[in-house]
């Protein structure tokens, strides 16, 4: 039913009344209870919800009605309760059969890379290193010769061959345009000839500190260059502009509200990144809310540092993104011992514990976040020993400083993690996404390390979720499925999940993406659950993605997305 302005008498015959003869697919809704005789003088909502499953997040866990005021909940729980805030003007949404979460927090995500995948060729879901190609060609058609032709989204580990690709196929197919895509993981680049002659890369170029050329077996550059060997490619391409960047800040935006997200923490954004926020911010084209994390190396992060947190209802910066290791899945992650798929090779090292040591000193003395970015477990390690520098006096839990991702750890360490007060920040859908070739390149003592939620939960370690978007999907659901199921959408992994062991509860899956983000962002006393008092973030979804199996979640749409109060999504107004 569409929300509409109602009167008190309007809504007394709407809720009390049945109109017969009208037959609808949607279950019957259950007996409303009758509107109270005398209401209590109090003032009238802007907003007020029915009939609803509203999921808390908080203690009671469920409630039925729910009253918006000036952008905050005023009231929630029985509809006997919320009734008394229903005024002349008040609007009421009757919700029989939705369900109402708090607003869905990812606290990992890139909103520019997000909005550059809506411009640039979607290689996400190719099957072969031969789709990727005609797609590419595709796009080349469109571009005059000489321009770029960039892309994102690869992953060789979905093609019946799991070697990384070469540059010959791509090169012979496109001579005339310097191609760059990016694996899905972000830590790798598949270029062409044109920009390998661009860059001058050659046999001779030596890999780069924290990151190298894969070559053939003469020596020439095979094509792909992981981690810091992209940036001799990314230095010969032109930047967006201002507006360009202001465009895919607002794509990204709108993407998110779709889908049920009111708060991402964007991991990692450079200088010209945050005056793009800041200009949408001063127009009002600023949906949901941004906690930004200035990316270490970038002059923001100096700025930063010698300035101090901005805090602001819409956009946050307080914390600081460093990457100490690579990804998994193009071989970067630092590991203590050689991939198991590759013995002679055990990943990248960005950072040194002294160099991410001295970083964190200077942050914890500014009252700046540390958010690093860690996958390997020597990674982790190390991570966690240049905390410790910087925790010189103890732990320091009220820092809030994390890790993200935490993907390969070692039980000692998950102990660390618990003792030093330290922030594990995960992604469930990467284990589903890597679960079908974890084992390959880690081995079978390894991979019991890995995505270990429930041994960081039993460790008494605070977590929070997000998705990497856009590595995986920015869809909050596809996470809380893959949190509570540990199954994939391909049917690659074992029916009951891959590491069982490891599920998440539904109320726990619900609160790594509500109300342990708002946490991790320092603003649990608005934000993450739904409570009298906090701002009114939250998300209708048709049908409620709890009841029932996993699966339920799969099939939940998002009909309303509330920020503030404010609609900002609305799957009935397209």
């Amino acid at each position: 039913m569409k929300p509409a302005r109602w009167g008190l008498v309007a809504l007394a015959v709407a809720l009390l009344s049945h109109a017969p003869g009208v037959t609808s697919d949607r279950p019957p809704a259950p007996r409303r209870p009758p509107l109270p005789s005398t209401l209590s003088a109090r003032t009238p909502a802007d907003l007020v919800i029915l009939n609803a499953r509203i999921y808390t997040a908080a203690v009671p866990a469920r409630a039925q009605a729910m009253a918006v005021l000036k952008g905050r909940i005023v009231a929630i729980g029985t509809q006997q309760q919320v009734f008394p805030y229903i005024g002349a003007k008040t609007e009421v949404w009757d919700l029989p059969g939705r369900a109402i979460l708090p607003g869905l927090i990812d606290s990992h995500g890139h909103m520019a890379s997000l909005g550059e995948r809506l411009a640039v060729v979607d290689l996400f879901g190719t099957g072969s290193y031969e789709e990727v190609i005609e797609r590419v060609v595709a796009r080349a058609r469109q571009v005059p010769k000489g321009d770029w032709v960039l892309g994102r989204g690869w992953d060789q580990n979905d093609w019946a061959s799991h070697a990384m690709p070469t540059h010959d196929a791509l090169s012979a197919a496109v001579p005339d345009h310097p191609v760059a895509l990016e694996r899905v993981d972000g830590h790798a680049v598949l270029v062409n000839r044109m920009a390998l002659d661009r860059a001058r890369i050659g046999r001779n170029t030596p890999n780069p500190p924290g990151g190298f050329i894969e070559r053939a077996p003469n020596g020439d550059p095979g094509g792909v260059l992981v981690d810091n060997a992209m940036a001799l490619v990314e230095a010969q391409i032109p930047a967006p502009s201002a507006a360009e960047l202001e465009r895919r800040l607002t794509e990204a935006m709108r993407a998110c509200a779709r889908v049920g997200l009111t708060m991402v923490h964007d991991a990692g954004i450079g200088r010209s990144t945050f005056a793009a926020y800041k200009a949408l911010l001063e127009r009002g084209q600023f949906p949901i809310r941004v906690y930004a994390m200035a990316s270490a190396g970038d002059p923001l992060a100096d700025e930063l540092l010698a300035r101090g947190r901005e805090l602001g209802e819409r956009l946050t910066l307080r914390a600081i993104k460093a990457v100490y290791d690579g990804a998994l899945g193009s071989r970067g992650a630092f590991l203590t011992e050689p991939y198991s798929d590759r013995p002679e090779h055990g990943g990248v090292e960005r950072w040194t514990v002294d160099s991410l040591a001295r970083l964190a000193v200077r942050a914890r003395e500014r009252g700046i976040q540390m958010r690093v970015h860690a996958i390997g477990d020597l990674a982790n390690t190390r991570v966690l020993n240049a905390y410790e520098r910087a925790f010189d006096d103890g732990p320091h839990p009220e820092l809030r400083w994390a890790v993200e991702h935490c993907q390969v750890v070692r039980p000692a360490d998950i102990q660390r993690f618990s003792r030093y007060g330290i922030v594990a920040s995960m992604q469930p859908t990467h284990a589903t996404s890597d679960g079908p070739w974890a084992e390959e390149r880690l081995g079978r003592a390894r991979v019991r390390w890995s995505y270990a939620w429930r041994q960081f939960l039993r460790a008494r370690v605070r977590f929070a979720s997000g998705s990497d978007f856009p590595v995986e999907h920015e869809r909050p659901l596809l996470g809380l499925y893959a949190a509570v199921s540990r199954r994939d959408l391909d049917g690659k992994l074992p029916k009951a999940g891959w590491r069982p062991e490891e599920r998440l509860t539904k109320d726990e899956a619900l609160k790594s993406f509500t109300l342990w983000g708002a946490w991790l962002a320092f603003l649990e006393r608005d934000l993450g659950s739904l409570e009298a008092t906090k701002l009114a973030d939250f998300v209708v979804m048709d049908p409620d993605p709890f009841l029932g199996r996993p699966e339920a979640m799969l099939g939940a749409v998002v009909m309303k997305t509330v920020v503030g109060g404010k609609v900002v999504w609305d799957a009935e107004k397209p």
